[in-house]
């Protein structure tokens, strides 16, 4: 197939669906057709795709679940203007538990109680439940057999990242302290999957900085564009 067509109808699949699209995703839609393009092909696509849109309104972005073309973060509060929905706020008390399983997954609810020193609300886990950011991963070996709770490739793609080791590192958030940062590390863990991934310093921010605002609109979701 032609690159420069090939380019056109992956940017075609990337502004018409709401959800990323994989490498393989995009492949699937040229079937069993003699022209269709190996992952290779693709992939130049996208890096082409990626330079186009270097110094535009959008972005080319990988995160877990594929690539996506979205409003640039920074631009995002421009855009939001035209939705009459407003961005949802949770509570310290969601964020911060959210926080606890993105850094200490699997992680019982139990543990999540101890280390936040107070009970966990069912809303708030049946909130994360229903935004598709946790899941049950299997249970612990101990009496009762608690189900162990870890974050989702949805949790990935709407916070904007491709895996876990782009998460900010906990000394670089500046109000983790209201959470006992000490009792992350159980067992010999690291609490920090970036540490461990050896991630960079992003810079200090807030649980809510980090974890309640997604500044990111998807391309397809732009009023008008439905």
């Amino acid at each position: 197939m032609n690159p420069v067509e090939l380019k056109k109808i992956v940017e075609a699949a990337l502004m018409a669906l709401n959800s990323p699209l994989s490498v393989t995703d995009i492949m699937s839609m040229f079937g069993e057709d003699p022209g269709k393009p190996d992952r290779r092909a693709v992939r130049k696509a996208l890096d082409e795709l990626r330079q186009d849109y270097a110094d535009r309104g959008v972005e080319l972005k990988e995160v877990a679940s594929g690539f996506r073309v979205q409003v640039r973060p920074e631009l995002a509060g421009w855009i939001n203007r035209l939705f009459e929905e407003r961005p949802q706020r949770y509570s310290q008390a969601l964020l911060e538990t959210l926080a606890i399983i993105a850094y200490r997954q699997p992680v019982t609810r139990g543990e999540i109680e101890d280390i936040r020193g107070v009970s966990l609300s069912t809303g708030i886990i049946r909130t994360l439940f229903e935004r598709e950011w946790i899941k049950v991963v299997g249970h612990r070996d101990v009496p009762g057999h608690p189900e162990l709770l870890a974050t989702t490739y949805q949790f990935l793609d709407y916070f904007n990242l491709k895996e876990l080791a782009e998460l900010p590192t906990l000394g670089d958030i500046r109000d983790i302290g209201q959470i006992e940062p000490d009792l992350f590390d159980s067992a010999g863990q690291a609490a920090d999957p970036a540490m461990q991934s050896g991630g960079q310093d992003s810079g200090s921010d807030s649980v809510k900085d980090v974890f309640e605002e997604n500044n990111v609109i998807p391309f397809s979701n732009q009023p008008g564009s439905g």
